[in-house]
């Protein structure tokens, strides 16, 4: 009797553990697709008018990590070239000695983007809250997205859905370590499945404000 208790239990468990995994792996795979289509490089981008810089974090001095400066630099080559004619810097800044927008812009008017071209949006917690302040607080209803490849797909997916008609350009400019790179991967296999969820169930609000519109 317990015998048979205890097989069927970890039968179960076998069927929820693939089901953890297949159907988050299945929802990331079905919006690679479906996006790859729009996402471009700094050269085969078309013109824009507003260019979305996700953060992703700080070194211990403040100053922005090797992804975020990537995304940063990306942003800045659009600007220079034309393609956009705003930067939205969007990040962290829910502590004193933390602040991802701030330090974006510093780098950003290091490489030469004026200060009058630079937005900050100071409540970019994560990705979902930098697409519904964007288009809820900046009033933003098109955008070049400037992330990194395995980041673009989940981004592009949330502003989309939030109402915003966007394309993506990749941030990839340097080497990446293997080990960061599968974990980010795999990390974004169930993050997507969350923004799938975060849009279609949940809907959450995020920290909002006064209006801002950018134009």
């Amino acid at each position: 009797m317990w015998k048979k208790i205890r097989n069927l239990f970890l039968r179960l468990m076998m069927w929820v553990v693939m089901i953890s995994i297949s159907v988050p792996l299945l929802t990331w795979i079905i919006a690679k697709i479906s996006y790859q289509q729009r996402i471009y490089t700094t050269e085969t981008v078309s013109s824009g008018t507003i260019a979305i810089v996700f953060g992703a974090g700080l070194q211990r001095d403040g100053t922005p990590t090797r992804i975020l400066k990537d995304r940063v630099e990306t942003a800045v080559s659009l600007f220079q070239t034309g393609k956009a004619q705003k930067i939205l810097l969007s990040g962290d800044n829910r502590f004193i000695n933390y602040n991802e927008p701030g330090s974006m812009r510093a780098y950003a008017l290091q490489l030469g983007v004026p200060p009058e071209a630079l937005i900050l949006d100071y409540a970019g917690r994560r990705t979902y809250d930098t697409c519904y302040r964007a288009k809820n607080i900046f009033k933003v209803n098109q955008a070049i997205l400037v992330t990194q490849n395995f980041h673009l797909t989940r981004a592009m997916f949330l502003c989309d859905q939030l109402g915003i008609d966007v394309t993506g350009v990749k941030s990839d400019q340097g080497y990446y370590l293997k080990r960061s790179r599968l974990y980010w991967n795999i990390r974004e296999i169930f993050a997507t499945f969350n923004a799938v969820w975060d849009v279609w169930v949940l809907k959450p609000i995020p920290v909002l404000g006064d209006e801002l519109p950018i134009l």
